[in-house]
């Protein structure tokens, strides 16, 4: 059975290997104790009395606090009690030496057990931070349908950052009147600046995408979003972030595919077996670059007819090197998994991109790949938005 196409294939990758890691440390100190008290005992009971290996059970209850509940740490706590006064009574210690070491033990798991409920409680409290977190990032990024108008749509999208959902990368297709249009972008640098100006460029890009009579009046619109908001909020740290953006617009009547690219890295195009990168003879500057150019745009059009695919990919694809510098070859790759379906892409580029890099995907890495599925308009027959010449003069990005 193929995978869902609508979720972002993450079987695993940066945020599941954290999680994993996670799991196996709570195992392991919920066994701690435990193993504490069967060490501490036998080691006990293998020695000589003057040895006193039972004073060893006081960590028992303090490392229970790390893992276990409070009642369970008092039970943790009262077996290692119950264990040190058999064991003092074996050795034959005498009743002064117990009480005191009861005491001691005493107060260590009171002192452990509100250690734990303090630790419970703020839990509890980052799981419901988490939580809003969470729907917060799925309200920025949300994964893109299966199919949009004439094109199917398979993503791979992986943030950097450990636990986090969205990164600075970004991705949306919108069905417009006509047409599917596309963008995928990357914001210089890392962390909440990047998600934060990430967030900006896809509120531009959902309002202009409907109404900018093509792509050049598209970008122009993102930079506009973009100076707009570092007048707003200039002391924000993602007022100055540029970023790198691909747009592309699908015509629903016509087999092909424009492209305008904002430095970022040139598509690939597959056409039965021949994969080849799409050449952009004029990538404009990135968005809010602070540097005056005044270059015009460049729109590509290029032929996409039915079952050809498009791969859209950030620089965590492309820049991911091997352990002897080699960057990944991904135009091969494409080649080798020419026959294979839409939906297991994402799934072997992810696999494979892990593999190859010298430290697994250490950037915010997406690979958005567009399917043309049939030509000619669907349900939608409203006349398209006007477009640009294949080259398309315009202001600057």
């Amino acid at each position: 059975m193929s995978a869902d196409p609508t979720v972002p294939v993450r079987p695993s990758g940066p945020a599941a290997r954290s999680a994993h890691r996670a799991e196996l440390r709570y195992a392991i100190g919920r066994v701690l104790p435990f193993l504490v008290i069967v060490l501490a005992t036998l080691a006990d009971l293998l020695t000589s009395p003057e040895e006193r290996f039972d004073r060893f059970l006081i960590a028992a209850p303090a490392l229970a606090a790390a893992t276990w509940s409070a009642f369970g740490t008092v039970l943790i706590g009262s077996l290692a009690m119950a264990t040190t006064a058999l064991l003092t009574v074996r050795d034959g210690n005498p009743y002064p030496t117990l009480v005191a070491g009861q005491a001691v033990l005493a107060v260590v798991i009171l002192a452990a057990g509100v250690s734990s409920h303090a630790r419970q409680r703020r839990e509890e409290e980052l799981r419901r931070i988490s939580a809003v977190a969470e729907a917060a990032q799925s309200a920025v990024l949300r994964p893109p349908p299966a199919r949009l108008g004439t094109v199917g749509l398979r993503l791979l999208y992986e943030a950097s950052d450990e636990g986090a959902h969205v990164g600075g990368d970004f991705y949306k297709a919108l069905k417009v009147p006509g047409a599917v249009r596309i963008v995928v972008g990357d914001v210089q640098g890392k962390g909440l600046p990047a998600v934060e100006a990430a967030s900006v460029l896809l509120g531009s890009f959902r309002e202009a995408a409907y109404t900018a009579p093509d792509l050049p009046a598209l970008a122009r619109r993102l930079e506009t979003s973009m100076a707009r908001y570092a007048e707003r909020a200039p002391e924000s740290e993602g007022a100055d972030r540029f970023a790198t953006v691909l747009l592309a617009e699908v015509p629903d009547d016509r087999p092909v595919i424009r492209l305008l690219s904002c430095g970022h890295p040139a598509p690939l195009v597959q056409r039965g077996r021949t994969v080849s990168a799409v050449e952009l003879s004029a990538p404009s500057v990135p968005v809010h670059l602070p540097v005056p150019v005044d270059a015009a745009f460049t729109v590509e059009e290029v032929p996409f007819g039915a079952g050809d695919r498009l791969l859209m990919v950030t620089d965590g694809v492309t820049e991911t090197r091997d352990g002897g510098g080699a960057f990944y070859p991904l135009e091969q790759r494409l080649r080798d998994w020419a026959g294979e379906p839409a939906d297991l892409i994402p799934g072997l580029l992810r696999e494979d991109l892990e593999r190859f890099g010298a430290h697994g995907l250490d950037d915010d890495t997406t690979a958005l790949l567009v399917v043309r599925e049939a030509v000619g308009a669907p349900a939608d027959r409203t006349p398209a938005p006007r477009t640009a010449a294949v080259r398309s003069a315009g202001a600057p990005c």
